[in-house]
């Protein structure tokens, strides 16, 4: 059974210590991995937030550590102004919660014999409010129909900044990230526009846009709350907000002007699904911060910049090219009193 225990390891990483779960290497039962229940139903957190199952991470400073360092370590040029405000793990305090991790070891355990023992199970992140994160501690994940289908997208353990884009802070400026264990099983390429909800066939356990450089990893909805096991929150400031968030100064583009100049970069079943979220947003069935969200998912962060630079500048020139007008027909206005004052004097001469 050791090969099963490492087969729920994820690939040797400088961050490797974040997944060891306690009884690892300890000759504990079979080789299984070791989950700490505690009496504890409920902690209070930061900001007087209360999240059931989520325990403090006092006594284990050193993973705390690597799991921070892993975090600030995929922002890139944003680690510096980000810091994190705590790191709470999942109690597995519920006897709900208690049943999702056994689900999850079952299911773990399915796909690795299933897949020549190599279940491929790996860490990722995943954004939440406040409010979706306490959702699925209590209930578990919802599906978002996005770019690749329907499902739970997640990111890559070593990209905390594509995620980190997709975060939502609160009212106190804070945002939060769950790193999530995934059974991840064989990949299949999934291509944008997708309206895929399950594996295409039994060959295949999860969705993934690139199988090489990985930057999305589809969790389809039929597997959603077994394959994923949400396992710590992390939550942060980042000082001025994510650049790719932060609210313009000068005017929204009409989202009628995006769809429109969008349907010229995107294929047809991508600008029909950001119209769909659109209507949705307009009938109330979906707040404005998720319409950005999936619109942002769809579309990527690269080609809206490019989108709305290009209108703002357009703007820009719309608005010399009137102050300018202005201006010229203010002198055109003052050469003709001129010329008129002129003709005047010389009838009154």
């Amino acid at each position: 059974m050791e090969a099963a225990a490492a087969a729920m390891a994820v690939d040797v990483d400088p961050r490797d210590l974040m997944y060891q779960r306690r009884g690892e290497g300890e000759g504990e039962g079979e080789g299984e991995e070791e989950a700490t229940v505690s009496d504890c139903e409920s902690v209070t957190t930061t900001h007087n937030e209360r999240v059931d199952g989520l325990m403090g991470m006092d006594e284990d400073q050193k993973r705390r550590r690597i799991i921070e360092k892993a975090f600030l370590s995929g922002l890139g040029p944003l680690r510096q102004s980000t810091s994190v405000v705590d790191i709470r793990r999942n109690g597995y305090t519920s006897f709900t919660s208690q049943a999702r991790l056994q689900s999850f070891r079952i299911f773990g355990r399915a796909v690795e014999k299933k897949n020549a023992g190599n279940a491929n199970v790996r860490f990722a992140w995943y954004a939440a409010s406040k409010e979706e994160i306490s959702t699925i501690f209590s209930h578990g994940f919802t599906h978002t129909n996005g770019l690749y289908g329907t499902g739970v997208y997640l990111y890559p353990h070593h990209s905390s900044i594509e995620s980190m884009n997709s975060s939502v802070a609160d009212e106190n400026g804070v945002r939060r990230l769950l790193l999530c264990r995934v059974i991840l099983g064989k990949m299949e390429v999934v291509l944008p526009g997708s309206q895929q909800y399950h594996p295409s066939s039994e060959d295949f356990d999860s969705g993934v846009d690139n199988l090489s450089s990985p930057k999305r990893h589809i969790v389809w909805s039929s597997h959603m709350n077994t394959h994923i096991l949400p396992e710590y929150v992390v939550t942060f400031k980042a000082k001025g907000g994510s650049p790719s968030l932060k609210k313009p100064t000068s005017p929204w583009m009409p989202f009628s002007t995006l769809i429109s100049v969008l349907s010229k970069f995107l294929p047809p079943q991508s600008v029909d699904l950001i119209a769909k979220h659109h209507r949705d947003h307009r009938e109330n069935k979906i707040p404005r911060h998720e319409l950005i969200r999936l619109v942002r998912q769809i579309a990527g962060d690269r080609l809206l910049t490019a989108i709305i630079k290009s209108h703002r500048a357009k703007q820009h020139h719309q608005q010399l090219n009137s102050t300018n007008g202005f201006h010229r027909r203010k002198a055109q206005d003052a050469t003709r009193n001129r010329r008129t004052n002129r003709i005047e004097s010389i009838f009154v001469e």
